[in-house]
């Protein structure tokens, strides 16, 4: 027999206690959603529409016609559990819209600058989940893969072939380089981080499966900390894939500290230049995969920020080691893609490694060894005239140190023209009214580089344009002169009588496309409608065309 027992009044007491209801726990914090709305809203409000608003409140980031909406947020305090982006991906650089009336983007840089700056703490701090709709955001392929260049100067260093390949692998791995590796920098320590691996769906569809996957249930799984396979499921025909922040024991957390050697804005211009100093050390072809950034802090550095004691004793450090220029020279003269071999010359030359005769000696070995290629095409003659934009390359071919002219196709010849022979342009304004396609496209290429501006010679191709026979090929020569904004009467002239000669609907097509952007000041507006009514070719299968179009904004006859 126990030596206690409670009375029944006692026990009566307990009872009472027990059946009481527990004291309620005060509600929990709201959570936050954080959205980056630079295309369309549509995910948004998949969310906003299921997720309750006793336990969620959004954020839009975004300040229409403000540009330092990003950094409004930080000033305000603004600390997100989830954050969703929603906009078109480049795959490299920013998120931006298709619609012309939005302005906003977000560069992948302020993301960066965030992730790494103690200015705006809190922001991204408690993330839980990071949803990245658009295409390849978590792409896993290398975006600036060093390449056979790599391969090469290893080799050229005594490896082996294979043991060079390996290690090309391991640099490309190791920098992180891919949309997916660079999104883990950004998100460290973020659980989860959704995004897409190919082509993401438009906003309406992707909105759409969203709303499917929050009706089932789906809410339940939002900032969680794990992936929701019900989500991926959903998904599954989009290829959206998951992955987490990178975390201090990650194999490639290096990657991130150098990135943030660059975004962290408490550091000055003169660490940072210590920094590509230290780049400089390591092999090359770990500066090619730091290459834009390195060209962006270079590009940056005003007048005033060169002449601070710091930077100007770290360029002059930079400039006076010749054991890097010596490693660096090679590796640009070898790099397999003309484009990043200027890069390469270009960052030679702003590190104080080439002066501008150097500079130019070394683009023009570049311009003669892509002209001696069997082929070339559209990209190679955008690069030649990109390059004497400001026409110091002129007569390239004609000075010391130049190489073969190459052949005599309208490509080889563009690119002789956008180095200043008017030989070359002659032939190239020949292929424009050939009948070769690809020469046609190199032409139409050459015209938008280097525009028809003198009077006499606009007439020359007007006339040879108007003496094609009907068809495709004079379409496209036409819709090449359409660039150029018409004034000349006599070409106006011309145009307007091939307009009433021509046989073709599409000619005709093209040419009211010419009209309506030229400067009509000297042609009789109600002639010119009563010509373009007399002589109207009637289109296969109607509907609207430039020459209905034209038509309308000239005055009755």
């Amino acid at each position: 027999m126990p030596w206690f027992a409670p009375g029944r009044a006692a026990l009566g007491a307990l009872a009472l206690l027990l059946a009481l209801p527990a004291p309620a726990a005060p509600p929990a914090a709201p959570q936050t959603v954080c959205t980056i709305t630079v295309n369309s809203a549509d995910e948004k409000d998949s969310l906003r529409r299921h997720l309750s608003e006793s336990r969620w409140r959004f954020v839009e980031l975004v300040e229409r016609g403000r540009p330092d909406w990003l950094a409004s947020a930080c000033r305000a305090g603004v600390r997100c559990d989830v954050l969703v982006i929603s906009g078109h991906y480049d795959g490299a650089n920013e998120f931006f819209s298709d619609r012309l009336e939005t302005q906003e983007y977000l560069p992948v840089t302020e993301l960066e600058r965030v992730s790494c700056s103690a200015s705006c703490p809190g922001l991204f701090e408690r993330l839980k989940e990071v949803y990245l709709f658009g295409c390849n955001t978590l792409n896993p392929s290398p975006q600036s893969s060093a390449s056979a260049e790599v391969v090469r100067s290893l080799v050229r260093e005594g490896h082996s072939p294979k043991e060079a390949r390996r290690q090309l692998q391991a640099l490309n791995a190791a920098q992180g380089e891919s949309s997916r590796e660079r999104m883990r920098q950004i998100f460290k320590g973020v659980p989860v981080i959704y995004g897409f691996s190919s082509a993401a769906p438009v906003g309406p569809i992707a909105g759409a499966t969203l709303e499917r996957y929050l009706r089932s249930g789906g809410a339940a799984d939002v900032a969680r900390g794990h992936p929701s396979g019900r989500l991926l499921g959903y998904f599954a025909p989009f290829a959206m894939t998951a992955a987490s922040g990178m975390t201090e024991q990650d194999p490639a957390i290096a990657a991130r500290r150098d990135m943030c050697q660059f975004a962290d804005e408490r550091r000055s211009d003169a660490a940072r230049l210590g920094f590509v100093h230290e780049l400089l050390q390591r092999h090359v072809g770990e500066v090619r995969l730091q290459l834009e950034r390195i060209q962006r802090l270079m590009a940056g550095l005003d007048a005033e920020a060169r002449r601070t004691p710091a930077v100007t004793r770290a360029l002059a450090t930079i400039a006076q080691d010749r054991a890097a220029r010596d490693r660096f020279l090679p590796y640009a003269r070898g790099a397999d893609e003309p484009p990043v071999r200027v890069r390469l010359v270009n960052l030679a030359h702003a590190l104080g490694w080439l002066d501008a005769d150097q500079r130019w000696q070394e683009l023009a070995l570049m311009l003669g060894e892509l002209l001696e290629r069997p082929r070339l095409d559209v990209p190679e003659v955008g690069l030649a005239c990109s390059l004497n934009e400001e026409g110091d390359l002129d007569g390239a071919f004609g000075r010391r140190g130049a190489a073969t002219v190459g052949g005599d196709d309208a490509a080889h010849a563009a690119v002789r023209a956008c180095l200043g022979s008017s030989e070359a342009r002659a032939r190239v304004l020949e292929a424009l009214v050939g009948r070769s396609e690809a020469e046609v496209r190199v032409a139409q290429a050459y015209l938008r580089q280097r525009p028809i501006e003198d009077a006499a010679e606009l007439r020359r191709v007007a006339d040879s344009i108007a003496a094609m026979p009907a068809g495709e090929a004079q379409v496209r020569a036409l819709e090449t002169l359409g660039r150029h904004y018409v004034a000349d009467r006599a070409v106006l002239d011309r145009l307007t009588r091939l307009y009433a000669e021509t046989p073709s609907p599409a000619v005709q097509n093209a040419i009211a496309g010419i009209l309506i952007r030229a400067d009509r000041s000297g042609v009789a507006d109600t002639d010119l409608a009563r010509l373009l009514r007399e002589h109207r070719r009637p289109a296969p299968g109607g509907g609207d065309s430039l020459v209905e179009a034209l038509i309308e904004r000239l005055p009755t006859p």
